[in-house]
């Protein structure tokens, strides 16, 4: 990809679990780890020259995976982290120190017990003074109804991950894409149009969910995000080729403007590249 600063929003790394050992109680344990070297190797593979890492549940609350990932290479890696509510203050500015940029919460069965929504409202008027934000994850019945409903003051800004994992077979006219359309018209939501593998019906190239990506580019163009969630976590069917993801961000973004945006501009506002040595 020949674009300066391009932007891998989403993906994670496991392990080497002899060095970060997997959660005692993670909902699930990766066959094979997944370390940072793969991980920069894959993205300087694809030009991918930024990056976004989120802590997986298999690693649960210790996030030092994720804040090792991004030591080496801070200039252009940041960090999500996932915490627990009470987390102290001195906390959440030594991993703001490090490169964190905000708090994922898993809204999916298989990963385990989800965070009461009173509690995300809690710990976003914590997160607001350092410009940090509130990724949410799962179900879309879920997210896109009362989770997000709960979220649409909140002080932060609010990133949907992959699309609200609709299914991409209701079509640009389904419920889920209208409700996810409907939040999108509150400026403080964000969302990745990442996922597509999660959400098509038809395979790749995933014919049926490019249509809704390209859509929320469109028409959504200063608040969408792009990752290629590697290395696919509890992925249902045939992981996907992570060369062909990237080349897919020109079929949801056709245009040179678009593209910058989502690739470049976007990712630079949210988390704040350049602002470490």
């Amino acid at each position: 990809m020949n674009l300066p600063a391009a932007c891998n929003a989403h993906c994670h790394v496991f392990g080497p679990r002899l060095q970060f050992p997997y959660a005692a109680d993670a909902p699930f344990v990766p066959a094979e780890d997944a370390p940072r070297e793969a991980l920069y190797a894959l993205n300087d593979a694809l030009g991918l020259q930024r990056c976004v890492v989120v802590q997986s549940t298999c690693h649960g609350f210790d996030n030092r995976v994720t804040e090792h990932a991004v030591a080496g290479r801070p200039r252009d890696y940041r960090g999500i982290a996932l915490l627990r509510p009470d987390v102290p203050e001195s906390e959440l500015r030594r991993l703001d120190a490090a490169g964190f940029r905000g708090v994922r919460f898993n809204f999916m069965g298989h990963l385990g017990r989800a965070m009461p929504v009173a509690d995300l409202q809690t710990l976003a008027r914590r997160l607001a003074p350092l410009g940090w934000h509130l990724q949410l994850h799962g179900d879309p019945a879920l997210v896109l109804g009362d989770v997000a409903q709960a979220l649409r003051d909140a002080p932060v800004p609010v990133v949907i991950d992959h699309i609200g994992r609709i299914d991409a077979a209701e079509g640009p006219q389904g419920a889920h894409f209208q409700a996810l359309r409907r939040l999108l018209d509150n400026p403080r939501f964000w969302v990745k149009v990442s996922g597509l593998d999660r959400i098509s019906r038809a395979g790749p190239p995933y014919a049926d969910a490019q249509p809704l990506a390209r859509q929320l580019v469109a028409e959504c163009g200063d608040r969408v995000l792009w990752g290629n969630d590697w290395p696919h976590p509890n992925h249902a069917g045939p992981l996907p080729d992570d060369a062909q993801l990237a080349d897919l961000t020109r079929a949801i973004a056709p245009t040179a403007e678009a593209l910058q945006r989502l690739l470049v501009h976007n990712p630079a506002r949210l988390y704040r590249f350049g602002d470490l040595a």
